[in-house]
């Protein structure tokens, strides 16, 4: 799964951070960023974008990534997820 856990750690990485830099950046205690990478812990969209610009990256990517996972979260599990899912986009072509 490409979650944004996987995510902000691949660039923490390739970036040579520390787990306490980042976390010092979101003024979260250093297990918190932890868990969050491992998918254990949800950021907020501010964090995402705070991390983003941190990280200077694209909040574009981010935030999709953030979303995606709270999608999955809430019915990766449902039987009807994919018909809801293809409801959903067909809403959103109408309203954007």
């Amino acid at each position: 799964m490409n979650s944004l856990g996987e995510k902000i750690r691949t660039i923490r990485e390739s970036k040579s951070l520390l787990l306490r830099q980042v976390a010092a950046h979101l003024e979260i205690d250093t297990a918190l960023i932890s868990k969050i990478e491992r998918g254990e812990r949800k950021l907020t969209r501010e964090q995402v974008i705070k991390l983003a610009k941190f990280y200077n990256v694209s909040d574009e990517e981010l935030l999709t990534l953030w979303l995606s996972d709270k999608l999955l979260d809430t019915i990766e599990n449902d039987p009807f997820a994919m018909q809801g899912l293809n409801k959903a986009k067909n809403i959103l072509k109408t309203l954007l």
